[in-house]
């Protein structure tokens, strides 16, 4: 088959503030022929995620930071052009984290999980209900959440990927589920699509007389994306022995510059008033567990009790653009790059 072009955005600068394009270069690379236990693979989809600003970064996190002259970080999903490696064949569905770039050669299939696609169910799933970002919603909800029925769930950022599903199975468990977002429109989409109690425009309403309005037996789990004046808002409605299983902080990631850290919830001494835990999470500790969550998610899904939406913006050359989206709440659902057309 020859060469391969392709195209990759790498780090150049660490970002101040918002991402901008200035922080990243545009690099064509050619690409041989897979060799042997090589694999050739074209990306399909690419993830955009708020902990993009934070490998670009050099704070300290859970990963090493991207560093600059490498490849941008992300999810991805591809499909194999090209294999001299023995457990892949060409046409193959496969799952990484290779990053913002159009091909990658992979040595000794490293880094790769073949997906075992099911019939019926969409592409764009994998790298949502179905992926990353369902099992965070699942394991950050269930395993440190405990929900019980009759709870009442709050959800900041609850139009976003993770909250959109978070909400949904507090619903499958027996709870009320109330979400807080950017407008108007996403407070209907949280209510009469995917069947929330309630959902709050955060932009718009009192917080406080909102919150006792939507939640006026308290809060007993508060799924935490966004940090801020909303977890401020709700530290004030929390429960006795309430859990916060802090997934994000999303309202200070622009913020971050590896020295100045984030300030914490105004009403902190709830924490202990009430014996709240709030524990932090990263889903790459779940991955053994993976299979667990996902054929149970596939299940929900076949059975129209999670429903869940991608917003996808086409062309990797509009990547470094679109990230910001997520900062600025201006997608619903999971946010992707189509990279190239699906087979």
């Amino acid at each position: 088959m020859g060469e391969t072009v392709s195209h990759a955005w790498v780090l150049k600068r660490r970002p101040q503030g918002r991402i901008s394009r200035e922080d990243y270069e545009w690099v064509e690379t050619r690409l041989s022929e897979p060799g042997p236990d090589q694999v050739l693979v074209r990306t399909i989809y690419l993830s955009l995620d708020p902990t993009n600003r934070i490998w670009a970064s050099d704070m300290d996190q859970y990963m090493p930071p991207v560093e600059l002259g490498e490849v941008m970080r992300g999810g991805t999903l591809g499909v194999v052009e090209a294999s001299g490696h023995a457990d892949f064949s060409p046409g193959d569905i496969v799952q990484g984290i290779w990053g913002w770039q159009s091909h990658y050669l992979a040595e000794g299939g490293d880094g790769l999980t073949k997906m075992p696609v099911m019939p019926g169910v969409p592409l764009d799933a994998y790298m949502s209900v179905l992926g990353a970002t369902g099992m965070t919603a699942y394991f950050g909800f269930l395993d440190i959440g405990k929900p019980q029925p009759g709870e009442t769930v709050v959800v900041s950022a609850a139009a976003g990927a993770v909250g959109s599903i978070v909400g949904q199975i507090a619903k499958i468990q027996g709870c009320r589920a109330v979400g807080i977002a950017g407008s108007d429109d996403k407070c209907r989409h949280l209510i009469d699509d995917l069947g929330f109690d309630a959902a709050i425009n955060y932009k718009t309403a009192d917080l406080d007389a909102s919150l006792a309005e939507a939640c006026p037996d308290g809060v007993d789990i508060y799924f935490e994306n966004t940090g801020g004046s909303i977890t401020d808002a709700v530290f004030k409605r929390l429960n006795l022995h309430a859990r916060v299983p802090l997934c994000g902080l999303i309202s200070h990631y622009n913020e971050f510059d590896g020295v100045t850290g984030v300030r914490g919830p105004n009403n902190y001494q709830q924490v202990l008033m009430k014996r709240v835990l709030i524990k932090g999470f990263i889903i790459i500790d779940y991955f053994p567990q993976f299979p667990q969550g996902i054929g149970e998610m596939a299940g929900w899904l076949a059975e129209g009790r999670i429903k869940y939406r991608t917003d996808i913006v086409d062309g990797l050359e509009n990547a470094v653009e679109a990230v910001n989206r997520l900062f600025d709440g201006a997608n619903t659902g999971k946010l992707l790059v189509r990279c190239s057309a699906e087979p």
